[in-house]
């Protein structure tokens, strides 16, 4: 969740709930469904917690991952012995192993934050290329959620493009992610170009959970009202069909 948070689902009162960016399509939001709940927030953090914490402490790099990645690795086979959705933590553990991989290779414990430098690049090229063709990537990954398009996708694209405020107000979100991806390399690039593993652990945790439930919650806050009138626009528009279909069948 330090990136780009996952898109996936949690069981909340036996119902599924999105987390991460595609909580945004929920007919219920809520921030903390958003950020995966207490344990999902605890999963997320612990091992970039303990990585940070132990290397300042012990400066040894290779029992610093060793613990991480046991970390890491446990979480998952909670889930698994009490046969929860494990989804979200393979995902970060696939996430976390990736970074930890990195930095033991190449023996250097500022590496474990590298692959997120390029993850927040990759997004912001994504969101602000869709930004410029006016397609803006926050509304595809909403609207793909809400309705998902296997075949007359330029009637899909036109159904939400057309609907000028939500349009403005996914270009908008879109710009806010942009936004907080580059502060993220703003603030975190100049700690690891001059080594300092201990801010950068400790920002990197700040501009992770926090930042997200502080973005998304922005996020939602500035689409719900043109996503809500939009829905009641497509029940509208459903029932009059369903009622035009009934008709020129009698």
């Amino acid at each position: 969740m330090d990136d780009l948070p996952e898109t996936g689902e949690q069981s909340v009162g036996g119902s599924a709930k999105r987390s991460g960016m595609a909580s945004l399509a929920n007919d219920d939001f809520s921030v903390i469904d958003a950020i995966g709940g207490p344990r999902g927030v605890i999963e997320s953090m612990l091992p970039g917690v303990v990585f940070v914490v132990l290397f300042v402490a012990t400066r040894d790099l290779h029992l610093t991952v060793i613990v991480s990645a046991v970390i890491a690795v446990v979480q998952v086979a909670a889930r698994l012995l009490q046969r929860q959705s494990v989804l979200g933590a393979l995902t970060g553990v696939l996430a976390v192993g990736i970074c930890l991989v990195w930095a033991w290779l190449s023996h250097d414990a500022r590496n474990y934050y590298l692959p997120g430098f390029l993850i927040n690049s990759f997004w912001i090229i994504v969101l602000a290329v869709s930004l410029l063709a006016r397609i803006p990537g926050i509304g595809v990954l909403v609207e793909f959620i809400r309705n998902p398009v296997t075949e007359h996708f330029r009637k899909w694209l036109g159904a939400w493009r057309g609907d000028e405020p939500l349009l403005k107000a996914y270009m908008i979100v879109s710009g806010l992610w942009i936004g907080v991806f580059a502060l993220r390399l703003g603030i975190q690039i100049p700690m690891y170009l001059t080594n300092h593993v201990g801010w950068l652990g400790t920002a990197r945790l700040i501009m992770g959970v926090p930042l997200f439930a502080l973005a998304i919650w922005i996020s939602w806050l500035i689409i719900a009202t043109p996503l809500h009138r939009h829905r009641l626009d497509e029940r509208r528009h459903a029932e009059e069909e369903i009622i035009r279909t009934a008709n020129r069948e009698q």
